[in-house]
């Protein structure tokens, strides 16, 4: 009761903030990417497709807000802004004469309101699984809120081959059969690798050819050229922190913000069959939300690597070594070893330490985030700069030994 109180409340928040910019998006064509994964680089190619087309892009994703080529920072752990901030942002990009504007939206910012106001041209779904359920109870109520969003579009951008598709009737009985599109690796879809050739993508993974055919299918829907799209696909460079191997030498490190079970499961059975090594996984679980996922990160996690590095990742007000109990109530033992170290940074370096020749170092959870959280305030952090410093460490200890 007090959760619809708190939305009514956004909503008229949401829409004196449209009044006092004049309504922006109304002369703006808004593409929307929701999801559980795949929203930030779903986002990145949509923005990138257009603006290779020629046309006058803008975008707000879990990175920042990029306003005719100008990069906004949009707070910490922010991926949709509030009202008066998104409000500020299309006014912004209205100002510039931005055509399109590609906006990531979690299932936080529909249920509160944030997006009132705004007409969506198109309305793209990556996958529905289960997160959030901390906030949203139950799988239903977060299908419910992210199908809000697609009744809300125009157009609808759908993947056929996830798990909610069968429960997406009520949205699409809605939509007149051209305004709903399908894309999926399977030929009963719109769009799959047989009816749009998307090899020029080169990125690594089946989830990436997910977002790789969800981009194209809204562009499709926009009109955009085949050659154009294909181009842009060969030109296009994944979201820093999405897959991101940010050392490769005689050892690897990758850095993803994989958090949630589906995410693990993408993520960690692509890099094992090229790990000629082994595969060390640093990761945790953000306090104060979902806790009924971290058993399953642990398990999917103990499934594909060699060795796991429990730390921390936002705890807020939670003990560390609590959650890090939780994530171990899933993993199997006897595939995998476990080393729990609560200091995110130690973990790193432990995990850095430890690499061999052809080991790959996966480090999930933060990627591009430039703060953690303990609770009563945000501390300064960057898993690129930690990495860093561990390589640093790492060959001051061999230069020890030798």
């Amino acid at each position: 009761m007090w959760q619809k109180i708190k939305n009514i409340y956004h909503f008229f928040v949401a829409i004196l903030a449209n009044i006092l910019f004049f309504f922006p998006s109304r002369k703006i064509k808004l593409i929307a990417v929701t999801g559980t994964d795949g929203k930030t680089t779903t986002v990145s190619l949509i923005y990138h497709i257009l603006k290779s087309s020629g046309a006058k892009v803008s975008m707000i994703s879990s990175i920042a807000a990029v306003i005719d080529d100008k990069t906004y920072d949009t707070g910490f752990h922010v991926t949709t802004p509030a009202s008066f901030s998104l409000q500020r942002f299309m006014r912004k990009a209205r100002n510039k004469k931005s055509e399109y504007f590609v906006l990531e939206v979690t299932s936080h910012a529909i249920d509160q309101n944030r997006i009132a106001g705004i007409p969506i041209k198109v309305g793209v779904l990556t996958n529905v699984t289960n997160e959030h359920l901390d906030y949203h109870k139950t799988y239903d109520n977060y299908l419910k809120t992210k199908l809000n969003l697609l009744k809300k579009s125009k157009i609808c951008v759908v993947n056929s081959d996830d798990i909610s598709y069968t429960l997406l009737s009520d949205a699409k009985s809605k939509k007149l059969p051209e305004n709903w599109i399908t894309y999926g690796l399977s030929q009963s879809s719109d769009y799959n690798p047989k009816t749009f050739d998307i090899k020029k993508a080169r990125l690594v993974g089946d989830f990436n050819k997910y977002n790789v055919l969800a981009a194209v299918s809204c562009a499709k829907s926009l009109g955009v050229k085949n050659e154009v799209i294909k181009k842009a696909l060969g030109s296009f460079h994944m979201p820093v922190g999405r897959v991101d191997y940010v050392y490769q030498k005689d050892f690897s490190i990758m850095i993803d913000f994989a958090h949630t079970p589906n995410a693990f499961e993408k993520i960690l059975s692509t890099v094992r069959p090229i790990t000629k090594g082994k595969l060390i996984h640093v990761f945790g679980s953000a306090g104060e939300r979902d806790a009924l996922k971290r058993p399953f990160l642990g398990e999917i996690s103990s499934k594909y690597c060699d060795i796991l590095v429990l730390t921390a990742e936002d705890p807020r007000s939670e003990d560390v070594n609590k959650i890090i109990a939780e994530i171990e109530v899933g993993i199997k033992r006897e595939q995998a070893e476990v080393i729990r170290i609560p200091d995110r940074k130690e973990a790193i370096e432990a995990a850095v330490q430890m690499a061999k020749k052809d080991d790959l170092v996966l480090i999930t959870g933060k990627a591009q985030e430039s703060s953690m959280n303990y609770g009563k305030e945000e501390v300064p952090w960057s898993e690129f700069s930690a990495v860093e410093e561990a390589l640093i460490l790492r060959d001051k200890v061999n230069n020890e030994k030798n």
